[in-house]
C-alpha cells in the first residue's frame, strides 16, 4: 500500500477510535477506543488504529501475502506508533510552550497522527527486508502483546503512575 494512502487511512481509523466509543457508548469499543483525552488514551488509539490498518493491509491486499516478513514489520510499527507520537507530540510544547488555541493544537494533533502514519509505513517498508531470528521474532511478539495488555487493562484500571509526576 502506498505509504501515504496509508497514513490517511490510519489518520482516519484513529478519529473513529478518538470519538467512537464516546458517541457509541457500545462495551465492546471500549478497549481499542479512546475513553479519555489524557496521553494514554491518545497512544492507544494509535496503536490500535495502525494495527486495524495493517490488518486490512493483509487481507485487502493478497500480495501482501508475499511479502518476506510482512507480519514481522507490521508488527514492530504498529508497536513503535505510540512512542513516535509520544516524542513528535512533546516536541511542540519544547519548542512553544502551551498551545495559545484549540484551533492550532487540533492542527498539531491532526500533523502528529499523520506524521507518524508516515513514519510507520516507512519503516515498514525497510524492515521487510531484515531477518528476522526466532529470538528476535519471539521478543516482537512478547513486547506487542505486553503493548495489547497494557493498552486494555490500563482502559479499566489507571495505573497510579503519571510520566511527569514528581516522585
Amino acid at each position: 500500500m502506498n505509504i501515504f494512502l496509508k497514513a490517511l487511512f490510519y489518520l482516519g481509523i484513529y478519529s473513529l477510535l478518538h470519538f467512537g466509543y464516546e458517541t457509541t457508548q457500545v462495551p465492546f469499543l471500549k478497549p481499542i477506543c479512546g475513553v479519555s483525552e489524557s496521553v494514554f488514551e491518545h497512544l492507544k488509539m494509535g496503536f490500535f488504529a495502525y494495527l486495524s490498518v495493517s490488518f486490512f493491509e493483509y487481507f485487502w491486499f493478497s500480495r501482501s501475502h508475499r511479502v518476506p516478513n510482512f507480519l514481522f514489520s507490521r508488527a514492530l510499527s504498529t508497536f513503535l506508533i505510540p512512542w513516535v507520537i509520544f516524542v513528535v507530540w512533546y516536541l511542540g510544547p519544547a519548542l512553544w510552550g502551551r498551545t495559545p488555541s484549540l484551533i492550532l493544537e487540533l492542527f498539531w494533533a491532526l500533523t502528529v497522527t499523520l506524521f507518524s502514519g508516515i513514519v510507520g509505513g516507512t519503516f515498514e517498508k525497510e524492515i521487510e527486508r531484515m531477518r528476522f531470528s526466532q529470538g528476535t521474532k519471539l521478543l516482537l511478539g512478547l513486547l506487542c502483546g505486553i503493548a495489547f495488555f497494557i493498552f486494555v487493562r490500563f482502559t479499566y484500571i489507571s495505573p497510579w503512575i503519571d510520566v511527569f509526576a514528581q516522585p
